[in-house]
């Protein structure tokens, strides 16, 4: 992931086509997000999330799923309780015996 700054005027990707462009007094507009001005920083964090999309689509074709189903489903409350915490130790599986 890098986020580049090209004559402090446009920043660019190398994982993601989309821009943002310099727009004076330190606003921005991003590709994605038009008629919406941002600070540097916000900018810079939407370039972010774009290469991270960029990178959940890669990711959701290996599972057989679009990015926007794989987001889908990853944002849902998990149906499996958490972990029960174990005293500071860790768990060793030995011939199907927990051992603590």
């Amino acid at each position: 992931m890098a986020v580049q700054v090209v004559g402090r005027a446009l920043m660019t990707s190398d994982l993601t086509p989309h821009q943002a462009k310099s727009v004076g007094a330190g606003g921005w507009v991003v590709s994605f997000l038009p008629g919406r001005t941002l600070t540097t920083a916000q900018a810079t964090a939407a370039l972010l999330a774009a290469e991270a999309v960029a990178a959940v689509h890669s990711l959701a074709g290996q599972v057989g799923l679009t990015a926007m189903e794989t987001v889908g489903l990853a944002i849902q409350e998990s149906p499996w309780s958490e972990p029960e915490a174990c005293g500071g130790f860790r768990r060793v599986w030995r011939r199907g015996f927990s051992v603590r």
